[in-house]
């Protein structure tokens, strides 16, 4: 078949930030456009003469030195001289960070940011946005195949590769200049809002994970109450299926329907400028999940996220309701393996661990040995097995003892790990639940008055540790302790 595409523009070179974005921009929205009406004229019975095709935005750089600049940032760095490239989309939902990451580069290495179009198809799924409605009944009547007239997701360029340095580029490059291309960022995505019941571009920068329903049940009391009381920093409060709170300030009041089911990992935004809120998601029990969830949230580029939940004391001397605050993980969850060898050593980061801890101590009102007496800093232990007390306790009790380990759950590991090879900066701050090895489970009547208790201090200390990170710079918050030695220059 001959292949049907919109007139390809010629490159064009921008020193300017915002010129740049708009001509990406405006790239990505004519081919998409480009693909829909083409879909939306097939639905009318008009079969096009060929194959619809039109490629993503590319975005390219060029160093010519092995020089650097003064910026502290760990990111905006070219590392070899030679070519740097992308591909882009959904520049209207990046567009503060596609300007931020051009303006970094342009600091440190002058030149030009070049716009231009890729070789790269943009698949029919990802042209069409996800609340866009499609005459299904009529596609369907002209018994052709869409695969027949439109590219679908191609396996191969939606892969971990560059995220997981095993990436080869060519000698003498192109090198990548992003960890994820735009087909793999465009897969997240529409996963996104599948998984949590609201769009992606809810999302907001600091992000907390949670195993436990009636987390969110107070992030949301706490939620409304600030849009309630006019909060001065949050705008608006979101909900699965897009319900939007607004601010008092704003004029107040509630649009939207909550879906009729609940969606797997529903998420929570209390949003903020320019994503400098929080997001909240229920990830449920397990690895699987929050590796998943991870997965997805990482092409959003995330300024932190951390794990707030509870674990199983390891310890004699923990009582139910102490605080873990996890310094390192014996990574039994699994699910990673693949794409970051149980070798490799998931380093706390001082900054988030300095702001957990403050957080605490604000929030309980401790500080020295009293903090100490309601948190532990130390090893968590993350297995795939929730029923792991059904095994062999004289393998497992030495493992534990032998890691020092002295909490264990079933998500923290994954979420870390992910939060490594992602360079998202990560944390985690459990809260002890029961003390199986020692036979210290909770009863019913206990459960109810130690969640009531515990539930309302344990998320305040994780927003108030976000607001923390929220405050300081990005130089400070983005360790280089997540970079390799030939890093993309994207954050």
């Amino acid at each position: 078949m001959t292949t049907i595409s919109p007139p390809r523009l010629e490159k064009q070179s921008f020193t300017d930030p915002e010129k740049a974005w708009a001509h990406m921009a405006g790239i990505y929205h004519r081919n998409t456009r480009f693909i829909r009406e083409h879909l939306s004229a097939l639905a009318k019975g008009v079969v096009p003469e060929g194959r619809v095709r039109a490629c993503y935005p590319q975005v390219e750089v060029r160093s010519t030195s092995f020089g650097k600049g003064e910026s502290t940032l760990p990111y905006g760095y070219l590392h070899t001289p030679g070519i740097y490239r992308t591909t882009v989309t959904a520049p209207d939902l990046f567009r503060t960070y596609f300007q931020e990451q051009f303006t970094v580069i342009l600091k440190n290495h002058g030149g030009t940011i070049d716009i231009g179009e890729s070789d790269t198809p943009i698949p029919l799924h990802f042209a069409v946005a996800a609340n866009e409605r499609i005459d299904g009944d009529a596609l369907n009547a002209l018994n052709i195949p869409l695969r027949d007239l439109f590219d679908a997701p191609d396996l191969t360029n939606t892969d971990d590769e560059i995220a997981n340095g095993t990436f080869v580029p060519p000698k003498g490059g192109p090198y990548p200049l992003s960890a994820f291309t735009a087909p793999r960022v465009d897969y997240s995505l529409f996963r996104l809002s599948h998984y949590t019941g609201t769009d992606a571009a809810h999302f907001q920068n600091f992000v907390i994970f949670t195993n436990y329903q009636f987390y969110i049940d107070e992030f949301c009391r706490v939620a409304k109450e600030h849009m309630r009381s006019g909060h001065a920093h949050y705008e608006s409060f979101i909900e699965p299926g897009n319900v939007i709170t607004d601010n008092a300030l704003r004029g107040g009041g509630i649009n939207g329907t909550a879906p009729v089911r609940s969606p797997q990992m529903p998420a929570y935004h209390l949003t903020a400028a320019r994503g400098r809120g929080i997001t909240m998601v229920n990830i449920g029990v397990g690895p699987s999940n929050a590796k998943t969830i991870t997965d997805h949230i990482a092409v959003l580029r995330p300024h932190a996220w951390i794990m707030l939940g509870h674990c199983a004391g390891l310890r004699n001397s923990q009582e139910l309701g102490d605080y873990v605050l996890a310094h390192a993980y014996v990574r039994e969850d699994h699910v990673l393996d693949a794409d970051l060898p149980v070798s490799v050593p998931i380093p706390a980061l001082a900054e988030v661990q300095v702001a957990l801890e403050q957080a605490v101590e604000e929030i309980t009102q401790t500080e020295g040995l009293e903090t100490k007496r309601i948190m532990r800093t130390g090893t968590v232990a993350t297995f795939d097995n929730r029923n792991w007390e059904l095994r062999d306790q004289v393998e497992i009790t030495r493992q534990l003892s032998q890691s020092r380990a002295v909490a264990l759950d079933m998500e923290s590991a994954t979420i870390a790990a992910n939060g490594f090879r992602f360079r998202v900066p990560y944390g985690t701050l459990l809260c002890v639940s029961d003390k199986p090895l020692h036979g210290e489970l909770k009863l019913p009547g206990m459960a109810s008055d130690f969640y009531r208790t515990q539930v309302n201090r344990h998320l305040q200390i994780g927003l108030r540790a976000m607001e923390i990170l929220r405050d300081q710079p990005a130089e400070r918050l983005h360790s280089r302790k997540l970079r390799s030695f030939a890093e993309t220059a994207f954050q």
